[in-house]
């Protein structure tokens, strides 16, 4: 049994209906700059987004199903989901997966090619209890990049006991990046009503493998699927 409590409010249910939430703890992890395995991973994985959508504009990705979900989603906002753009770069244009430590890499692999919404944490900075809500648009936190924010009302979010570590529509925090120093790691991630438990489930499958290649002596402490129904 994880040590690492999930509460999920009724105002997340209520809302959303068919959303999936996943989260993966993992302990005793590396981010090391680079790994071979991982290496290897990326470039078979960016490989296969090309021959995939060879031919393909962004119009086409956005009519993939999974692309739709998010766009949905986003487009209430005024939004566009920003894995079509990294997708669409990386298919479409021939960049690079994002490289910024093997582990972070292993995140970025799984998020592209299975277009699921992932923010990672260090699990040593957060503060129990993880909490699935929704925003009521008062609240701020620091992103990711250092700037201050204040989340969309009615948007997806995750707290923890000092504030909110991650949003669907602004992303991660700062206070709980990952870095070259983590040890011990917490993936999150969205997924919209038509996505369903079971991509999700692989999702995190994916990402365990990836982290398990990199530090095989790990250990998953908590990989579990949250659906409001």
């Amino acid at each position: 049994m994880s040590s690492l409590p999930i509460i999920v409010t009724n105002a997340w249910k209520a809302k959303y209906p068919g959303v999936v939430v996943g989260i993966l703890a993992i302990r005793g992890v590396e981010n090391p700059a680079s790994h071979p395995t991982i290496d290897v991973r990326k470039k078979n994985a960016e490989d296969a987004l090309r021959k995939q959508f060879a031919g393909n504009t962004r119009e086409d990705l956005k009519k993939l199903d999974r692309m739709k979900a998010y766009e949905a989603y986003y487009g209430p906002y005024g939004k566009t989901y920003h894995v079509l753009l990294q997708l669409e770069s990386i298919a479409l244009k021939g960049k690079p997966i994002a490289s910024s430590g093997a582990l972070v890499q292993v995140m970025f692999i799984a998020e592209v090619g299975n277009m699921l919404l992932t923010a990672g944490h260090d699990l040593d900075r957060i503060v129990a209890p993880v909490t699935l809500d929704i925003a009521k648009g008062t609240e701020t936190y620091t992103q990711y990049r250092g700037n201050p924010q204040t989340p969309k009302a009615d948007d997806m979010m995750m707290t923890d006991g000092e504030g909110i570590i991650s949003c669907v529509l602004h992303g991660p925090d700062q206070r709980t990046r990952i870095t070259d120093a983590t040890k011990n790691v917490l993936f999150a991630v969205y997924a919209p009503a038509g996505i369903g438990a079971d991509a999700m489930r692989a999702h995190l499958e994916e990402m365990r493998d990836g982290a398990l290649a990199i530090a095989p002596d790990a250990t998953v402490e908590l990989l579990d699927v949250y659906e409001a129904k």
